[in-house]
C-alpha cells in the first residue's frame, strides 16, 4: 500500500483525478487526517462509501508505529517510533506555557558523526519519507489530546535535514497547506550542521526559520567536533548565513553547545559574537547535555554565565536554552540513547 502522506495536497488531487475522482476530495481527506486527527478512512463521513473503500484499499495513513513513550519529570515526552521496515526513530514533544513544540527526526540515524551527539554513534540508516516525517506529528498530536494544540515544529531530531532536503520540503508543504495543519512557516524551524550547498535551496523553497549548529569558533576545533566542517568551513558557513533569505525578526540562530574546556573560553565568546554579527544571527547557547558514551562535559555554571555575558556585551543577542527531558535522554544531542540505559521514573508502553 502507498503512504498517503508522502503526497502534497496537489499530488494527491492529481492521483484522485487520474481515477475519475474530484480533486477537491484530496483536501477533504487531508482535513480529516491533519486537522481532525481521523486515521480511519471509514470515519470520513463526507466521502462516499465507495470512495472510502477505494482509499482504504490503496493507501495507508500511518507510516510509523509508536512502540514506546517516555515522560520526563519536566513533562517532556519522547516517542520511540518504528518504521515499516523495522527501523527505530525518536521524536520529542516539549510542553511550554504558551506553546507545544514537536521535535521531529528527518533520517534514521545520522551520517555526520559529531563527537558530542549520541545520534551520530548510530551511523546512517536511510532518509525518512515525507509521510514518516508528518506521521511523527500525528502521533504527537494524539498524545496531546483535544485540549492542547501543537503550535511549533522543529527539525532538530535525528539526522541532518538538509541531507534529506527534498522530503523535508514536501513534509513542510503538507504542514503549511491550508487543507492540512495550515501552520505558519514562521512556526517551523529547520536545523542544520552546516550543509552550505543546500541552505539557499531550502530558503528559496520554504520560508521557514533556520538554526545553524556552529559549536566552535575556529576551524581546528570545529573539524574535531563537527567533521562536516572539513567540507564547509566556518567562513563559508557564515557567508551562507548572511545570504540566507530571512526577515530580520526571524534572524538565523547560531546554536552553540558549550563543552567544558573545549569551546567555552572567553576568547571563544568574543569570536562567537563576531561570527554572529557577520552572519546577521542571534546566539542560542546550549550547555552540553551529557550522555553515556562521551567523555565531554557541560560548562560550570559560573563559566556559562560569564560566557553569556561576554557575548551579550559584544552587542549580540544571546540566550541560554533550558535543557528539557534530559532524564529520559530527550534533550539536544541525546536522541538515540535508548533502552535499558534510560532510568527515567515514568516510562510507559504506548497504548496506541
Amino acid at each position: 500500500m502507498k503512504a498517503l502522506l508522502n503526497c502534497t495536497p496537489e499530488e494527491l488531487g492529481s492521483c484522485l483525478a487520474a481515477r475519475g475522482i474530484e480533486r477537491f476530495r484530496a483536501d477533504q481527506v487531508l482535513h480529516w487526517i491533519l486537522v481532525r486527527g481521523v486515521t480511519d478512512f471509514r470515519a470520513m463521513t463526507n466521502l462516499s462509501m465507495r470512495l472510502r473503500h477505494a482509499l482504504a484499499e490503496e493507501w495507508r495513513i500511518h507510516s510509523l508505529e509508536c512502540v514506546r513513550t517516555l515522560k520526563a519529570q519536566d513533562g517532556t515526552r519522547k516517542l520511540v517510533l518504528r518504521t515499516a521496515d523495522g527501523a527505530s526513530i525518536e521524536s520529542v514533544l516539549i510542553p511550554e506555557e504558551r506553546r507545544q513544540t514537536i521535535c521531529v527526526s528527518s533520517q534514521v540515524g545520522c551520517s555526520l558523526d559529531c563527537t558530542f551527539c549520541a545520534t551520530g554513534r548510530l551511523g546512517f540508516g536511510r532518509n525518512l519519507e515525507p509521510g514518516e516525517i508528518v506521521d511523527q506529528i500525528l502521533h504527537a498530536r494524539a498524545l496531546l489530546g483535544a485540549d492542547a494544540e501543537l503550535t511549533n515544529v522543529v527539525f532538530m531530531g535525528m539526522g541532518e535535514p538538509l541531507l534529506n532536503l527534498k522530503n523535508v520540503i514536501v513534509a513542510i508543504r503538507i504542514l503549511t497547506h491550508p487543507s492540512g495543519l495550515g501552520m505558519s512557516p514562521r512556526r517551523i524551524t529547520v536545523s542544520t550542521a552546516g550543509v552550505v550547498s543546500k541552505m539557499m535551496e531550502l530558503g528559496a523553497a520554504v520560508p521557514v526559520r533556520l538554526a545553524v549548529s556552529l559549536h566552535a569558533t575556529t576551524d581546528d576545533v570545529r573539524d574535531a567536533l563537527v567533521p562536516l566542517n572539513k567540507r564547509f568551513p566556518i567562513a563559508a558557513l557564515v557567508d551562507a548565513c548572511a545570504r540566507y533569505p530571512v526577515a530580520r525578526r526571524d534572524r538565523i540562530s547560531l546554536e552553540y553547545a558549550l563543552m567544558r574546556g573545549v569551546n567555552d573560553s572567553l576568547a571563544d565568546a568574543r569570536r562567537l559574537a563576531g561570527l554572529a554579527r557577520a552572519a546577521r544571527a542571534k546566539v542560542n547557547l546550549i550547555p552540553l547535555n551529557e550522555h553515556p558514551g562521551t567523555p565531554l562535559k557541560g560548562p560550570e555554571r559560573q563559566r556559562l554565565e560569564l560566557f553569556t555575558e561576554t557575548v551579550a556585551a559584544c552587542g549580540v543577542t544571546a540566550t541560554v536554552r533550558r535543557s528539557r527531558g534530559s532524564d529520559i535522554y530527550a534533550a539536544c544531542g541525546q536522541l538515540g540513547t535508548l533502552g535499558d540505559a534510560i532510568t527515567g521514573p515514568s516510562s510507559r508502553a504506548s497504548g496506541r
